[in-house]
């Protein structure tokens, strides 16, 4: 059996990834303000949101198959760098706006080094 900060870690990237997918299939306003200002086509979206589903997929088999959990997690931290690239140098938002981005990236590269 995994130890429990391993299966929390997981449950917090299953969440996070679930709410950002979901805002970006849903086209929130937020959403479309960002990938307006990051100069990205609005199908990069959809293709996020989608990769960001293969992720959660992945994530969430890795509780019986746990070798997935590296794939998870691999992708997770190529999505991240490259929102925390979007957020800071397509935008030039404050750092603070990539806060979310960064600590998903943490998590996620915690799971690929343990």
């Amino acid at each position: 059996m995994e130890p429990i900060w391993i299966m929390l870690t997981r449950c917090i990237l299953i969440g996070m990834f679930t709410l950002s997918a979901s805002f970006k299939f849903l086209r929130t306003r937020s959403m479309v303000q960002h990938w307006t200002e990051y100069r990205y086509p609005f199908w990069g979206m959809l293709t996020v949101a989608g990769l960001e589903t293969a992720g959660i997929v992945l994530m969430i088999s890795a509780f019986w198959v746990p070798e997935n959990a590296i794939y998870a997690a691999s992708l997770f931290t190529v999505l991240m760098a490259g929102a925390i690239h979007a957020h800071l140098v397509r935008a030039k938002h404050k750092p603070i706006m990539a806060v979310n981005a960064m600590l998903m990236l943490t998590l996620s590269v915690i799971l690929l080094i343990q």
